[in-house]
């Protein structure tokens, strides 16, 4: 777990104010949308995105294997644990699970990170372009 001062303005839950990519809305997750980052004590973190899309409806009790397909287009949702690297200004995020297939290929997202004031942090994941900002909630 890490101990210095950013890693310690990283616990507490934080709501996605906006993602985009080059500046520009990425048209996979829409003009608004949600979701929740949560960084605990302990070195635990879990993180969910919900695309900007109206809900999505079933035609019966159980999603048909389509409509369980069109519910995690562009959903994004892990967990596991975190170190943040201050030197870097870098926060590791090591998935122990995740919705999307594949994932334990590469388990290991590497985010640079930027406080923006008390209430805000900037997660620009290292290798694309990018760019997430989340708010700190209570």
């Amino acid at each position: 777990m890490s101990s210095g001062q950013d890693a310690r303005r990283f616990v507490g839950t934080w709501r996605l104010v906006e993602t985009t990519r080059d500046g520009m809305i990425r048209p996979e997750r829409g003009a608004n949308p949600t979701g929740v980052i949560m960084y605990h004590e302990s070195g635990w973190m879990a993180a969910q995105i919900q695309p900007d899309r109206p809900p999505l409806k079933m035609a019966g009790e159980a999603p048909t294997p389509e409509e369980a397909l069109a519910a995690l287009d562009g959903y994004t949702a892990y967990f596991g644990t975190y170190e943040v690297d201050e030197a870097r200004k870098v926060v590791i995020h090591r998935r122990t699970a995740s919705v999307t297939p594949g994932w334990r290929a590469r388990p290991e997202f590497e985010r640079v990170y930027e406080f923006v004031g008390d209430r805000r942090v900037i997660l620009r994941p290292v290798g694309n372009r990018n760019e997430l900002v989340w708010e700190r909630l209570g």
